[in-house]
This record gives C-alpha cells, sequence and structure tokens, in this order.
C-alpha cells in the first residue's frame, strides 16, 4: 500500500489534513470539513505499514519506544507534508497535514497588515495562538517571509518538525530541526545566542523553560517569535503564567510588562464562499496594558484592547462582527465563533437596524494609552 496516491488526492483538493486509523476509511479534510475516501475500512496494520514507509530507522525506533513520532517529509512534484504517527487502540494511526510549498503574503492570507509592521521590529516577544489547525504555523510564516524580503539580518528558527522552507533572500535564514540538527530543543535555545540572530522562532513554548528563553531573548535585543495552544490572549497569558511556580509571578509579571510585543490569535471562519477565513485578535503593549500585565490584572486587558482599534488592537468579537459587515461571513457564524455572542449579537442588530456601525468601547479613557 502506497501513501503517495493520498497525498496525491490531497493536493488535488487542496485538503489540509489526512487521517488514517484501523477500522475506518482513510479520511481528507477540506476547508474544514472532513470526509472520507472511498468506503473501505483501514485494515489491523496497514496503516502501520504506511506509516513505517515513510520513517527512517531513528523515526521507527522513537515511535516503538514512545508510541509517538513527529517528522515532515518531502515529495517530488507534490510538496512538503508535517506527519504525527501515534498508537490508538493497540494499532498504529496517522494524520498528514499538507505544508503549502509557497508561503502566501499577509494580504493573501485576509491576515491584519500590522502584522507586517511587528515582524519588522528590532526587540520584544511575538506570540502567536490557538487551537490545533487555527494556521498559526502559516501565519508565522507569513510574517517571517516578510521580514526576509525586506530586511537584512539573521533569522534563526528550532522547529520540530521544519514546516515551511524559506530561501535566503535580503535576511540569512538557518532553519534547525530538532532531531535532525539538534538533539533537543533546550540545547538549542541554550546555544541560540551564539549564533549571532536578529530574530528567532521557537516552535512552540510548552513548558517553562522554554518560555524564559523566549523571554530571555527579548530581553536582550532579540525579536523572539514563537507559537502557543491558546484561545486568546487572556488565556495566553493564563497559560504562560501557569507554567511558573507562585514564587516567580512577580518577576514573570515585569519581565512580561517590559517585552511581550503582542499577542496574534486566530480561529479560521467558514467564509460565504465556502473558504476559511482568519478571525484575529490583537493584542499590543501599550503604556496601560503594560501596567495592567505588571499589577497581575490579566483579565482587564481586553477591555482596553475593545477601545485600541485605533492602535491597531481588536478583539475576536471585533474581528468577526468586521467580516460580517464587509459580507464575508454569515451572522451566524460570526455569532458561533463570538466570545460573547449575546453582545455581538446585539452590536449586529443595532448597526443593522441604525444602519450606522455600534460603538464597540466599554468606556475605558483614551489617556490609559
Amino acid at each position: 500500500m502506497d501513501i503517495v496516491p493520498y497525498l496525491k488526492l490531497m493536493v488535488q483538493k487542496n485538503g489540509s489534513d489526512l487521517f488514517f486509523s484501523t477500522g475506518a476509511a482513510p479520511h481528507l479534510k477540506t476547508e474544514g470539513e472532513t470526509r472520507p475516501i472511498g468506503t473501505s475500512p483501514m485494515q489491523p496494520n496497514q496503516v502501520r505499514k504506511l506509516a513505517y514507509g515513510i520513517m527512517n530507522d531513528d523515526q521507527i525506533k522513537e515511535y516503538e519506544a514512545t508510541f509517538e513520532c513527529n517528522l515532515a517529509i518531502s515529495v517530488n512534484q507534490l510538496g512538503r507534508f508535517r506527519v504525527n504517527v501515534y498508537r490508538q487502540r493497540g494499532d498504529s494511526a496517522m494524520v498528514i497535514r499538507y505544508i503549502k510549498g509557497v508561503i502566501p503574503p499577509v494580504e493573501k492570507l485576509n491576515l491584519p497588515i500590522i502584522l507586517k509592521d511587528l515582524i519588522m521590529e528590532p526587540r520584544g516577544l511575538v506570540l502567536v495562538v490557538g487551537a490545533t489547525g487555527s494556521g498559526k504555523s502559516t501565519t508565522l510564516a507569513a510574517m517571517i517571509e516578510h521580514r526576509n524580503q525586506n530586511a537584512t539580518g539573521h533569522i534563526l528558527t528550532i522547529e520540530d518538525p521544519i514546516e515551511y522552507l524559506y530561501t535566503h533572500k535580503k535576511s540569512v535564514v538557518d532553519q534547525r530541526e530538532v532531531g535532525l540538527d539538534t538533539l533537543s530543543y533546550e540545547n538549542a535555545l541554550k546555544n541560540a545566542m551564539r549564533e549571532a540572530p536578529d530574530v528567532i522562532q521557537i516552535g512552540e513554548v510548552r513548558e517553562m523553560r522554554t518560555m524564559q528563553h523566549a523571554i530571555a531573548y527579548a530581553e536582550t535585543g532579540h525579536l523572539a517569535l514563537s507559537t502557543l495552544h491558546a484561545n486568546n490572549a487572556n488565556q495566553a497569558l493564563d497559560r504562560i503564567i501557569n507554567f511558573f511556580p507562585d514564587t516567580a509571578h512577580h518577576q514573570l509579571f515585569m519581565d512580561l510588562s517590559l517585552n511581550l510585543k503582542a499577542v496574534i490569535s486566530q480561529r479560521l471562519v467558514k467564509g460565504i464562499n465556502g473558504q476559511r477565513l482568519p478571525a484575529v485578535e490583537i493584542m499590543l503593549l501599550t503604556t496601560y496594558i503594560s501596567e495592567l500585565i505588571q499589577k497581575g490584572d490579566i483579565h482587564g486587558i481586553k477591555e482596553v484592547m475593545e477601545q485600541g482599534t485605533e492602535r491597531g488592537m481588536q478583539t475576536f468579537d471585533q474581528s468577526l462582527y468586521k467580516l460580517y459587515k464587509e459580507g464575508k461571513i454569515s451572522m451566524e457564524e460570526a455569532l458561533s465563533h463570538a466570545d460573547s455572542r449575546n453582545n455581538l449579537s446585539l452590536k449586529i442588530r443595532l448597526s443593522d437596524t441604525e444602519g450606522v456601525e455600534a460603538p464597540g468601547g466599554l468606556g475605558v479613557a483614551e489617556d490609559h494609552f
């Protein structure tokens, strides 16, 4: 059984993910909808044979020792794919994600233009957060490629595995893959400063030590970028805080208040034309937000974001409202993804009734910014 025909179909259909699991037919996800490929269920050991056919000896050893393996593969004339092999019900299962060969620009992804400004910052910490499959990696790649095309310097990425491949343009871009170019995230992070980067991308922040490195890079004059699994800026900050013991929170709040340049949160929503669009929340480090973080008042941030649209900030509900008013998504789609369904519904009804855009503010004074 050969994996290539499945990959060809995935590329032809512009699919995002392939799912292989014993007892079910292979499934393909396209534009957020997952459908079976044929009707024949995968038989015991079929998925295992497919997986072992694309793993090398070291990856097979890792999988047999841990029942997990992450890897990336390249197939001639098709492109690059990210693969996760794992166990379920005593048998192998596998998910394959298609990594588009061309890194799309920020505008083509329908992302806020301010992301192009953020990636050109000389220093600070920028986090891109969202659920699995929300497009975090693609957004980060588009930002890095913008800097690669428009600024000189050294961009260093530490990834597990490498997803998008960059070519050297105005910048030199070095990509290090855990398990191939470095033994571990920790080893790569410890040595990153010696490699004289201007920009450091850490694939994902999963625990305290990685977060400490990211903050340290920002403190020492680098632009540090990473992803985090969280639904919005508040939840991202809560997750970061929970990485650290209570005794470290005072210093953490101080460090974040000085170095956290932005938190970009995104969700993919279904457009009127069937394509998925990003709804994007943006938190920027204004003077007032810095003060709130320093005090540990994380849950006061959202109000400030709602009043910071002139500076480029916006909440999810404001992003959804804008997409609805532009005719890109339906009202039900907007409401189904809203943080506050009732508030967004009221805002839409008021604007539709009055023919003017309802105010988004919650009474935070402008001088707080």
